[in-house]
């Protein structure tokens, strides 16, 4: 069983994760640019900053014997997050749609820096 505290800096590390992901997918897409030379040292910036603190909150995790063991599309709206514990495996559900408007409002919180 995670308490509070752990379940807020694990839902920290799926948005910061979901961040990196979607941040890498954008890079290539961005790569192919004519104006690239003008956007990818912004995002080169905003990956690293994002990459660390995504580092950092899985570090704290795994302390803590915390780790995501699959993360499954239940539909269109829904995932399931299993997350193994110490003690034993939960299934966290997230709605798809407010995990990636807290993603949108992590990038532009760190570009806005």
């Amino acid at each position: 069983m995670i308490n509070a505290e752990q379940r807020k800096l694990l839902h920290k590390y799926v948005v910061y994760d979901m961040a990196v992901q979607s941040l890498q997918r954008d890079y290539k897409v961005i790569e192919n640019l004519k104006m690239s030379k003008v956007y990818l040292p912004i995002l080169d910036k905003l990956l690293d900053d994002i990459s660390q603190e995504c580092y950092n909150s899985k570090r704290l995790l795994a302390k803590d014997k915390i780790r995501i063991v699959k993360w499954e599309k239940n539909s269109e709206y829904f995932s399931d997050l299993t997350v193994a514990t110490a003690g034993e495996d939960l299934v966290l559900t997230y709605a798809n749609m407010a995990l990636k408007t807290q993603v949108e409002k992590l990038l532009i919180n760190h570009q806005d820096k």
